[in-house]
């Protein structure tokens, strides 16, 4: 039985959604491949094809816009955010988060804040 373009697509996407649910976790490449019912090393190209990164490039997306979104909405400081995340280093999270994003997580966090007050004042009026 050959598999179809299909087949590897819904595969690929339980691993992304499996990553979506523990991106906290720490990342076994077996456990995703286990999860997609695929090897390791084929994996990859259709997970980069629907994701446009690598899963390890996946993961830490997702876990800078989770400590994000803690920061923004729930007023977390950015150590707490990082660990509750998965980090397990703030000086790495503080590297990975300028780069994505292009500013430090507080500077960031304060823009979002001011743009949020701003768009809440001018719908209140």
């Amino acid at each position: 039985m050959t598999e179809t373009v299909g087949d590897v697509g819904d595969r690929t996407a339980r691993a992304i959604a499996w990553l979506k649910l523990h991106f906290s976790e720490p990342i076994q490449m077996t456990k995703l491949a286990s999860v997609a019912g695929m090897g390791t090393s084929t994996l990859h190209h259709p997970f980069r094809g629907l994701t446009g990164t690598s899963p390890l490039q996946y993961q830490k997306q997702l876990r800078l816009y989770a400590a994000r979104d803690r920061m923004v909405l729930e007023r977390t400081d950015a150590s707490t955010a990082a660990f509750e995340v998965g980090y397990e280093s703030v000086s790495q999270f503080n590297r990975e988060y300028r780069r994505l994003f292009g500013q430090p997580p507080m500077r960031d966090v304060r823009e979002h804040r001011n743009q949020d007050a701003a768009f809440r004042k001018k719908t209140k009026s």
